[in-house]
């Protein structure tokens, strides 16, 4: 892991970065805004779950959210990458990094796993069998969001 992270950290790109501040401004403010997709779509999505504006299909809601959260996490996870690459080693050494990417990681499997159970739209079970998997969402994505913002205060 630490031969990938120094190759990481000594790529072209990286030490690009390193010395572009408008590049680098424009990855972050990338990274946000992937985050902004993200979050910003699941939220309504696990609200829904939660049972949350009952009377819309929660078909109809996850057909426009689903996909702007997926496209949120792949700009997120590119543009995180890119600022990864600046101080890999580095970064690589904090619990609070270690942390953030576990939850991701819970995040992505849930969806997925729950999209597998209960179909692309979330429309093959009851409400009631949901919910549980909107308070996890919830929280997994939530605390991924602060391990993030912590990052730059330790």
């Amino acid at each position: 892991m630490e031969n990938f992270l120094a190759l990481l950290e000594d790529s072209a790109l990286a030490t690009h970065l390193r010395s572009a501040r408008w590049e680098y401004a424009a990855v972050s403010a990338g990274h946000i805004f992937g985050i902004a997709l993200l979050i910003g779509a699941i939220l309504p999505l696990d609200l829904r779950l939660l049972g949350f504006w009952s009377t819309v299909e929660r078909r109809t809601i996850a057909r426009v959210l689903v996909p702007v959260a997926a496209s949120g996490l792949l700009v997120a996870v590119g543009t995180g990458l890119l600022l990864l690459s600046v101080r890999a080693q580095e970064y690589a050494s904090l619990t609070v990094l270690k942390v953030k990417l576990l939850l991701i990681l819970i995040g992505i499997l849930s969806a997925f796993v729950t999209h597998l159970r209960h179909g692309l739209w979330l429309d093959r079970s009851p409400s009631r069998s949901l919910a549980g998997v909107g308070v996890l969402s919830l929280a997994v994505w939530i605390c991924a969001l602060a391990c993030g913002r912590l990052i730059a205060f330790v």
